[in-house]
């Protein structure tokens, strides 16, 4: 029968639920387990599509097409599975499709109410998960901290499976344990408060991950096990780190897999770590630099940066360099300050690569484009994601094809020469303002040409990526594009769509208008961005 393991946190939003999912997820794995990972958001949104990436992070999609949250990418690229839709659930959607159930007679005249048919729902959603996947293993991540009113019907959901599947349900509590400047001191209480919080939802953590900038001393693991009820070994230390990939090898430093196993009576297991203790021994022993420049917009809150708007293509920066003995160097450069200042373009020069990724919108635009044209006219490595490749096909019409004019018509949609253009299938869905979940979403085919860079780095003829746009390069210029020496290095035929765009003179010119970063993984980097750190190095 499957295990659900309901990961829920305390004291503070953004102390490492996802990671804490992600990285039990592997550990499990390791032990020979088949795992899942679930994903609640407790938003009235139905899914993360229509979610602002400064506030929320970037939108993750799912090979069958669900914008998702941006810890369904950690799952993937921790336990190395693809996580199916099913895997994710917010509010919104679980409220939607009982409101229709209603509207369809489904509930047979019944008063509808949050317990039972709410919490039914939720319940059986995790179970189609399970089901699906056929995982040994479901790990349900539940948003928001403890004691908020937004996440209590999913802590209810847990309970009541809890209630229903003895011992086959456990709960972790992720709690943030400060250390105040002034008192010098690390502080308990606000976790003994959060753990209060979960008892008066009817549920006692079986297991508390003790986030901290150090490790729990003794101490403190005595002191929370009196006023939390629990055990001292049931209390997982889990200090900063310099990487997210050691977070299992920490994990495993207070045996966390095996207080797993032997709370769910799983007394015989073997574990074989050695492809992830490899991998995190490179991460450390890379020490030559690679320095990345990635020119976007979606960085700057307040005073903050915030990283999580792309996660996935640093992510993928990280894998591919650290492959290839590379410590990787990210620095964010904002596209508006090459509009204000193009002299600042000369900043690129100190990097060994650029990245143009995914956007919206015509903020930063011309920025953009501006280092796109240093990039090819300095030979410089260059990678553009989605709206990075649409914004190299402007930049080339106009300064190669002469197309002074040329633009995207998402920006400018009465440009003379619209290189890029709505696709067919998305001009009626804008009209009617149908934008939730209808781009061009999840896995498409991609046909490689025979004698591109991308088939060597690929070593394929077909391939399928992840996609999330409206817009397409317009057909009608294709010729003209390619008479001046771009490469269209992919296609999906069916569509008729360009996927991917090479420069062969280049040392690295490459942009695609799907989402590579999407795929790539720490055992296995995406070949793209492996070629792309490769050209960067060299």
């Amino acid at each position: 029968m499957t295990k659900f393991i309901f990961v829920v946190g305390g004291v503070m939003s953004g102390i490492g639920k996802g990671v804490t999912v992600a990285s039990t997820a592997r550990i499990l794995k390791d032990y020979g387990f088949k795992v899942t990972a679930v994903k609640i958001d407790p938003y009235l949104n139905v899914d993360a599509g229509t979610m602002n990436p400064v506030e929320h992070g970037e939108v993750f999609v799912t090979d069958d097409g669900l914008e998702t949250d941006q810890d369904i990418g950690n799952y993937e690229r921790f336990a190395d599975e693809d996580i199916p839709k099913e895997n994710y659930m917010t509010t919104g959607l679980v409220y939607q499709s009982v409101i229709n159930r209603e509207r369809n007679l489904d509930y047979g005249g019944k008063c509808v109410q949050i317990i039972p048919h709410v919490t039914d729902e939720v319940e059986s959603r995790l179970m189609r998960a399970a089901k699906k996947s056929k995982a040994d293993f479901v790990l349900v991540e539940i948003g928001g901290t403890v004691g908020e009113y937004e996440n209590l019907l999913f802590l209810e959901t847990g309970r009541i499976m809890k209630l229903k599947m003895p011992g086959h349900v456990l709960f972790m509590l992720v709690s943030y344990f400060p250390i105040p400047k002034m008192i010098g001191e690390m502080k308990t209480k606000p976790t003994q408060h959060a753990v209060r919080s979960l008892n008066s939802a009817g549920i006692q953590p079986d297991i508390i991950i003790a986030r901290s900038e150090m490790p729990l001393d003794q101490a403190r693991k005595a002191k929370v096990s009196i006023f939390c009820n629990m055990r001292p070994q049931d209390i997982i230390s889990a200090p900063d780190i310099s990487s997210i990939y050691e977070v299992p090898v920490n994990f495993e430093k207070d045996n966390l897999g095996k207080r797993i196993l032997e709370k769910l009576n799983l007394k015989s297991w073997e574990k074989d770590s050695r492809l992830w203790g490899n991998f995190v021994k490179k991460i450390k022993s890379s020490r030559e630099p690679v320095k990345i420049g990635i020119i976007g917009k979606y960085f700057d809150s307040g005073k903050f940066t915030l990283a999580d708007s792309y996660i996935s293509v640093i992510e993928a920066v990280k894998h591919a360099s650290w492959s290839l003995n590379r410590q990787p160097e990210i620095t964010w450069l904002n596209a508006e300050s090459y509009e204000k200042d193009l002299t600042k373009l000369e900043e690129l020069k100190n990097f060994d690569g650029i990245i143009v990724p995914g956007g919206f919108g015509k903020r930063g635009v011309e920025g953009k484009i501006a280092a796109i044209k240093y990039a090819r006219e300095n030979n410089l490595p260059f990678l553009g994601l989605c709206y990075g490749l649409q914004l190299a096909v402007v930049e080339f019409a106009r300064h190669v094809c002469g197309l002074k004019e040329a633009h995207t018509t998402e920006v400018r949609p009465a440009t003379p020469y619209p290189v890029i253009c709505t696709m067919t299938d998305q001009i009626g869905k804008i009209k009617k303002k149908e934008m939730g979940g209808t781009m061009r979403l999840g896995a498409y085919d991609c046909q490689l040409a025979k004698e591109s860079l991308c088939a060597k780095l690929y070593g394929a003829k077909t391939i399928s990526e992840r996609h999330r746009h409206r817009y397409e390069v317009n057909n009608d210029y294709v010729s003209a594009l390619v008479e001046k020496g771009l490469l269209v290095a992919g296609k999906n035929t069916k569509q008729d769509l360009v996927e991917i765009i090479e420069i062969p003179s280049h040392k690295f010119f490459v942009a695609s208008q799907f989402h590579p970063e999407l795929k790539s993984r720490p055992l296995n980097p995406h070949p793209l961005f492996k070629g792309f750190i490769k050209a960067a190095i060299v």
